[in-house]
């Protein structure tokens, strides 16, 4: 999904799709050589042509990985995602270069993403940022979980999934929001990094900001 953030004025640079895999129900990752240096968290422009306005993803490889990949959801009524997701391997792409000062550490601290905003978690994950870190994903079923099989081996009970329309086994039944609610106790000393919608994104700044979270500890990444 498109983030938030200021865009660059560049040209776009070609290059060729390597993969398009649906992952989820209108939910795809796209990947692509990479040919630059990013730092995990930040963000790149895609158009289809050269004249394109980019829209604006976050990377959700490593940064030592090969390959660069992206994760997104079709809006049907979308300028760009209804063509991006007929890509295939070999079509070209355009790309702005990597920019935005959304970035990962390797402090503790949480990561809480509802949706495709798992993304910057996923490449700060995929960087090697992940060992001292507790997730919390939101999602409206039980298939948005991407990444969960990663993620359930590498941090166990660290890694929590809150399911707003289903249930299921180790699955918390209730918005991140509610999740949050209910816990007593979260450290004011650690960074909490969110990722999600403009809503989601404000109910849970003030959440935590009720339970002792210094504001300059919450850093955010809006995504639209």
């Amino acid at each position: 999904m498109s983030t938030v953030n200021t865009k660059p004025l560049i040209q776009l640079k070609a290059i060729q799709v390597q993969s398009n895999i649906e992952i989820a129900p209108s939910v795809f990752v796209l990947s692509f050589p990479r040919e630059f240096t990013f730092r995990a968290g930040q963000v790149l422009g895609l158009g289809l042509s050269s004249a394109d306005d980019p829209r604006l993803y976050s990377i959700a490889s490593g940064e030592k990985e090969p390959d660069i990949r992206i994760l997104y959801n079709i809006k049907p009524e979308g300028h760009l995602t209804p063509s991006l997701a007929q890509l295939k391997p070999g079509d070209t792409l355009w790309i702005t270069p990597p920019f935005g000062n959304y970035e990962g550490s390797n402090e503790p601290g949480y990561w809480i993403a509802a949706g495709t905003g798992l993304a910057p978690f996923s490449s700060m994950f995929n960087s090697g940022m992940g060992g001292n870190k507790i997730v919390i994903h939101g999602g409206r079923t039980l298939d948005s979980f991407y990444f969960s099989n990663e993620l359930l081996e590498a941090f166990g009970e660290r890694y929590v999934r809150c399911c707003s329309q289903q249930a299921g086994d180790g699955v918390y039944h209730g918005r991140v929001t509610r999740y949050l609610e209910k816990q007593d106790n979260l450290p004011e000393d650690q960074k909490y990094y969110l990722c999600g919608g403009a809503e989601m994104v404000m109910q849970c700044r003030e959440i935590l900001m009720m339970k002792g979270i210094p504001f300059n500890n919450i850093i955010a990444e809006i995504y639209f």
